[in-house]
């Protein structure tokens, strides 16, 4: 037994499996992240907003989480492999464009299909997205760790004031006037700070819970 784990050990280090085993580290970590990222989350959420009785929610929150972990697998497997199968067709050599068209490529097969848990995740992605054309704060360079990774910079601040500014000015009008656009989550979540706020029928209800 010890020999096998032996030889497992040497072939799971050998540069020559290094980027075919990549890709399997990665489906790995995509699966163990998607879980701890939404199980937490889909337990909150169900605890505070959900309908129906345990057993209803608790069927809600592992579909939730089995759809948010496979998904984050499967991209990240066809992420890794496209970049894989790129570099070998351009000579060993990783392209700029590589990582936008394997990640197009992922983001359409993977995060395609509207679903619930799909739309939470393109709009964590977008934001993020829209958040780096934010100017970097001044006097910040870009630095990198010993193991090659750059480190983010933060936004500046005075033009993080604006973009915070815009962006909750620009949510509360859709709210009040385009409700039909938002996403439903942050619908729910809206309504219940500004709407149900507005209704109450004695004592209990305007401090303990809900009408």
């Amino acid at each position: 037994m010890e020999g096998i784990l032996t030889e497992l050990n040497t072939l799971a280090t050998s540069p020559a499996y290094h980027d075919v085993l990549s890709v399997l580290k990665g489906t790995r970590s995509g699966f163990v992240y998607g879980v701890k990222v939404r199980f937490p989350h889909a337990l909150v959420m169900s605890i505070l907003f959900g309908r129906g009785d345990w057993k209803t929610r608790l069927r809600g929150i592992f579909r939730a989480t089995k759809q948010h972990s496979f998904n984050l697998a499967k991209f990240v497997t066809i992420y890794k492999t496209l970049l894989l199968l790129q570099r070998k067709v351009n000579g060993g050599k990783e392209r700029s464009a590589d990582t936008f068209i394997a990640g197009l490529l992922g983001g359409y097969l993977v995060f395609g299909e509207r679903t619930a848990v799909n739309e939470q995740i393109v709009l964590y992605v977008v934001s993020r997205v829209v958040a780096s054309f934010i100017p970097r704060a001044s006097g910040s360079h870009p630095s990198s760790t010993s193991s090659g990774i750059v480190k983010p910079l933060p936004p500046d601040s005075r033009y993080f004031t604006v973009f915070a500014a815009l962006s909750w000015g620009a949510v509360m009008w859709l709210f009040n006037h385009r409700g039909h656009t938002i996403q439903p989550g942050m619908f729910n979540s809206m309504t219940y700070l500004y709407k149900d706020s507005d209704k109450w029928k004695n004592l209990k209800t305007l401090l303990w819970h809900n009408t």
